[in-house]
């Protein structure tokens, strides 16, 4: 059996959120028996069949202390019910047991970081708190890890520069293809973010980007979906962004909440253009949203999106604003059937290398390899 543990699930638009479900459903899909284990007690009525969840004690929430979690964990392989456990995530207890448990056993431990390791997010946050728990306690985890799982080569390379050795399988996330909205938008040109309210989003740059092009190109319209809470509540992050909106001029900018769902892809198939100009990413499952919706994108080269140009799909730039700038002067003049050419390219690309069968036939076979090294390494596995 296949333990994945991951710290919460219940916000439906964060990445891991989906991510991590889908990919326990494609494994799932391709023999392996799979249980999810964590802690999003508030909403037991909204898990999947195959999650197990945990209650969180006594501890600031963010560390997500679940003894009971521990316990079970290490029951799992103890008694041979668990060969692989696989922990998504880190700075939270639930990667620390999953590191225990497997300590003394037979049991392998995969790992994947989601973004977590990048320079960027390791210098965010706290500094004296991250400091403290990655020398006690989640350093050694990572230490205790028989593989990890990168969904970038990006990623590989994090791995790689803080000193760990140990496989890297480069598998990434897949993406649900719905049917294609070909009806053009009726309520004007709309270049669109649709993400996590977070500084490391880069929406700051975006409104200051937009603010430098705006007046030459009145018939374009700035939407940003997505709010700003985390699992300990709201950050004040989204009111920051309206002050900045507001305090230096951008015109014709809406805020919306958070989208789920068919109303996440309606506002993906009515936006012209995608834009994710984050100052970091793992994987950045928006943009494959977006392509998948036939919508072309404008992605940071902080994202693992460079082939955008490659494949005809979009753009990447550099990031800040006056990069940003100058290529949304560009995308933004570009007509509309050449935007749609773009985004049905993007889709294709989509089908050829993200769908989500095969990115858990990867997992499978990684698991496999691990197992028992019988079967040949994975060519996506990097053992260098």
């Amino acid at each position: 059996m296949t333990i994945h543990v991951v710290p919460r699930i219940a916000r439906e638009s964060s990445g891991p959120s989906y991510s991590v479900k889908r990919l326990c459903e494609v494994v799932i899909a391709s023999g392996e028996e799979v249980v999810l284990a964590t802690c999003d007690v508030e909403r037991l009525s909204g898990m999947p069949m195959f999650a197990r969840c945990f209650p969180v004690g006594v501890g600031p929430r963010r560390l997500t202390r679940a003894p009971a979690l521990n316990r079970w964990l290490r029951v799992q392989v103890r008694e041979g019910r668990a060969d692989i456990i696989h922990s998504h995530g880190l700075w939270t207890m639930s990667s620390v047991y999953a590191a225990r448990a497997v300590r003394g056993g037979q049991a392998q431990l995969v790992v994947s970081p989601h973004g977590t390791l990048s320079p960027q997010a390791m210098r965010h946050g706290p500094q004296q708190a991250k400091r403290l728990f990655w020398a006690a306690l989640q350093r050694r985890a990572l230490e205790r890890a028989s593989c990890f799982r990168a969904t970038s080569q990006q990623e590989y390379k994090d791995i790689r520069q803080l000193g760990f050795r140990q496989p890297v399988a480069v598998i990434p996330n897949g993406i649900d293809l719905p049917s294609l909205r070909l009806v053009a938008p009726t309520n004007g040109r709309t270049l669109l973010f649709l993400g996590r309210l977070h500084p490391i989003k880069g929406v700051d740059t975006l409104i200051d980007a937009w603010r430098t092009v705006q007046d030459e190109f009145p018939g374009w319209r700035l939407v940003i979906v997505g709010d700003d809470a985390d699992h300990v509540g709201t950050t004040g992050y989204l009111a920051e962004l309206r002050r900045l909106a507001a305090t230096r001029g951008a015109a014709r900018v809406s805020f919306m909440g958070a989208l789920t769902g068919s109303a996440k892809h309606d506002a993906y198939c009515d936006a012209s253009l995608y834009v994710l100009p984050s100052k970091s990413e793992n994987f950045g499952v928006t943009v494959a949203e977006a392509l998948a919706a036939g919508t072309p994108v404008i992605a940071s080269d902080r994202t693992p999106w460079r082939g955008l140009a490659d494949r005809g799909a979009g753009w990447c730039v550099e990031t800040g604003s006056a990069p940003l700038a100058v290529c949304l002067r560009d995308a933004l003049a570009t007509d509309d059937a050449a935007l749609r050419e773009m985004g049905l390219r993007g889709r294709r690309w989509m089908e050829e290398e993200f769908r989500w069968a095969d990115i858990g036939q990867r997992m499978v076979a990684t698991y496999r390899w691990l197992r028992t090294h019988s079967v040949a390494k994975p060519s996506w596995v990097h053992t260098d």
